[in-house]
């Protein structure tokens, strides 16, 4: 009875109700919009770097930091046996790291030399374009945006300075045989890449490598000899820092809508107790207790949550719809803040994101509902037949 009687209260308003309604529809559709951007973010950047960098993880040198290039002058060694066994089963490539400086068109410019075997399949990097080039200079892969710094493009010339594994400087000429367009700036910006052998050479590092990607689903080697094993969890928790760092900002912003909302409900509450007073006194009086006039109130707000979910699907199911399918055209290129950012981001919606979100709206709605309905407990049935309210 208390559910009909509360349903009829709420269309008889009309106006206000559709307003009430509209508002907290407006947060649901934020609060899912926005979370599932940020979530579409994240699996983009695991998605790409699992691609094209990581597969299905890494063993690390003991020595190697990625963030610090003065540890790759130590971070290196033979493989162990049995990760060695992963590279030729052709489940894993090793990649040697070093500091290197280049001089395109006489500038000089500090840049991390990668080999890496021009015949991997694990990743998504056409390091096929290192294969089959003379030894007469160092055949070079770089990203667009290095080209872009460096101003090379494919057969340019330039000069390669490093320092081997002796502690003595060398030099020779490399030339540019591929640009990549790829979405991982952490493969583009400061790199180039080139044959791994022709890397263990010219640093006189015979077998040795400063980490190994292994391929996806691969079961985790047991005896890694000292070498660190990095799982995806681990590799790109860098991406989920840069994300988790920009969310308070749109945590606030819906925040700040939501509060409209509840505030939208809880005047509305206050101006029906105010106006009903009459209604209220005259339910009192035939024997319905003020616990149950205090319930009916509450779920009256309440039910501005559920027609606001049934809103929220009719007016913006549509456009969660569509951006979910078709995505949202990003205006800038956000590689060059360091974030792996596709053009176009997907949001993704979860079944646990549409139940949370659902409970804290409707729990917000319900508290605010609640708190002017007990007014009501502290009214007397005579005062309000007469229209008085309690203040």
């Amino acid at each position: 009875m208390l559910f009909k009687i509360a349903l009829k209260n709420l269309l008889g308003a009309r106006l206000r109700t559709i307003l009430n309604i509209l508002v907290t529809a407006f947060s649901f559709f934020l609060i899912l919009f926005v979370y599932a951007m940020y979530d579409g973010m994240l699996q983009h950047a695991k998605q790409v770097t699992m691609d094209t960098e990581i597969a299905g993880g890494a063993y690390w040198h003991p020595e190697y930091d990625p963030l610090d290039p003065m540890t790759f002058e130590d971070a290196h060694s033979v493989l162990p046996e049995d990760i060695q066994s992963l590279v030729d089963q052709d489940n894993a490539f090793p990649v040697l790291v070093s500091q290197a400086s280049i001089y395109p068109e006489g500038r000089m410019m500090p840049t991390i030399m990668k080999g890496i075997p021009p015949d991997q399949k694990i990743v998504n990097m056409p390091t096929d374009a290192l294969a089959g080039h003379d030894d007469s200079s160092i055949p070079v892969l770089i990203g667009k945006g290095m080209a872009s710094d460096t101003k090379l493009e494919v057969g340019d010339a330039f000069t390669i300075r490093w320092l081997d594994a002796d502690r003595t400087y060398d030099a020779d000429e490399g030339v540019v045989v591929h640009v990549m367009d790829t979405e991982n700036f952490k493969l583009d910006m400061g790199h180039i890449w080139i044959p791994l052998n022709k890397a263990r050479s010219m640093l006189a590092m015979k077998g040795e490598a400063t980490y190994v990607t292994y391929a996806k689903e691969l079961p985790p080697v047991q005896n890694v000899g000292g070498w660190i094993p990095r799982d995806i969890n681990y590799l790109v928790q860098d991406m989920e820092a840069i994300i988790e760092a920009d969310k308070p900002g749109a945590i606030i912003m819906y925040m700040i809508l939501l509060a409209l909302a509840a505030m939208g409900i809880f005047n509305a509450q206050v101006l029906s107790i105010f106006r009903r007073g009459r209604e209220i006194g005259t339910l009192m009086a035939i024997g319905m207790t003020r616990q149950r006039v205090v319930g009916l109130f509450t779920l009256e707000g309440g039910l501005n949550a559920v027609l606001a979910a049934a809103a929220t699907l009719v007016f913006f199911g549509p456009i969660l719809w569509y951006f979910g399918v078709h995505g949202i055209p990003l205006p800038i290129d956000y590689t060059e803040m360091g974030m792996i950012m596709a053009k176009r981001l997907i949001p993704i919606y979860t079944i646990g994101l549409v139940v949370s979100t659902t409970a804290l709206v409707s729990l917000v709605v319900l508290i605010v509902s609640y708190i002017p309905s007990r007014r009501i407990a502290r009214m007397q049935p005579t005062d309000a037949l007469r229209g008085k309210a309690v203040a």
